[in-house]
């Protein structure tokens, strides 16, 4: 009954990959150079996207900004797009003098999470932010800090996000409670939101593209349909991906900050 537990399944000589395959985190100096029982033994696959990702982010920023000329192009053009647009953003939502304070740790956060969301979509790439671990870490900790950030601020006064003003005393305690447990699920629910996002969208890239592998091993009459079926899902789901990537990125991003707001404003 081993055969069960393997990934890979043998039927009439055709291999058939899981799908969960592409989420493995695998170690990636340990296994390639023999160096499992060293310090880099713990550098994986996650890891080494991680810092591709960041230093995409700096290239692109470097690169459409430190120019010998002052003459507009592509590239500089993007940038300040998304500059202004985050910074619009981070402003109509927390406001002039704190969201200032905050906008270089939103701007950062969108684009870390914009262009994982773009290399993951890259064939053969490894995508981080459709690893609940990756994301789940990020929303934690935005929760943990936007939760100090209020204790610090107001003190007790904080708990008061819990008891909507003119409540009624006797349904104070039952609606605190459910407040709470709201509160407790932004921090869940802003990790599981863009992870399942993205893996729902790779499974879905990667079991039609078996689909078009399978269809052109069989006859001629289902390579044709099965074949051009199958393209045409890949590519309108694909330019689907492309936008969700930008949207997950953007909607992280504001709810990141109404969280601020609601932990400096009380409301």
């Amino acid at each position: 009954m081993d055969f069960i537990n393997k990934s890979v399944v043998s039927v009439n000589e055709v291999i058939f990959f899981s799908p969960m395959d592409q989420f493995e985190i695998k170690p990636f100096l340990g296994k390639f150079l023999g160096l499992s029982y060293t310090p880099l033994g713990w550098i994986t696959n996650i890891s080494i996207y991680i810092g591709l990702v960041v230093l995409f982010a700096i290239v692109f920023y470097v690169y459409g900004n430190f120019k010998d000329t002052v003459k507009v192009n592509g590239w500089s053009l993007s940038t300040e797009a998304i500059y202004f647009t985050i910074y619009n953003m981070v402003l109509s939502q927390i406001g002039y003098v704190v969201g200032l304070f905050f906008f270089s740790y939103i701007f950062i956060l969108f684009n870390y999470i914009l262009i994982s969301n773009l290399v993951g979509l890259i064939p053969y790439n490894f995508a981080t932010t459709a690893h609940l671990i990756s994301t789940l870490s990020m929303s934690s900790s935005i929760w943990f800090g936007v939760t100090i950030l209020g204790l610090v601020l107001h003190a007790l006064k904080f708990f008061s996000l819990f008891s909507p003003e003119g409540t009624p005393l006797p349904l104070v305690p039952l609606l605190a409670l459910i407040e709470l447990i709201s509160y407790v699920a932004k921090g869940l629910s802003l990790g599981i939101r863009l992870g399942a996002n993205l893996i729902s969208g790779h499974l879905l890239l990667l079991i039609l593209a078996g689909f078009g592998f399978v269809a052109l091993i069989a006859t001629l009459a289902i390579k044709l349909t099965g074949g051009i079926i199958a393209i045409t899902l890949i590519t309108a789901i694909s330019g689907l991906e492309l936008a969700i990537a930008g949207i997950q990125s953007y909607v992280y991003s504001i709810l990141t900050s109404s969280y601020i707001k609601d932990s400096v404003s009380l409301h």
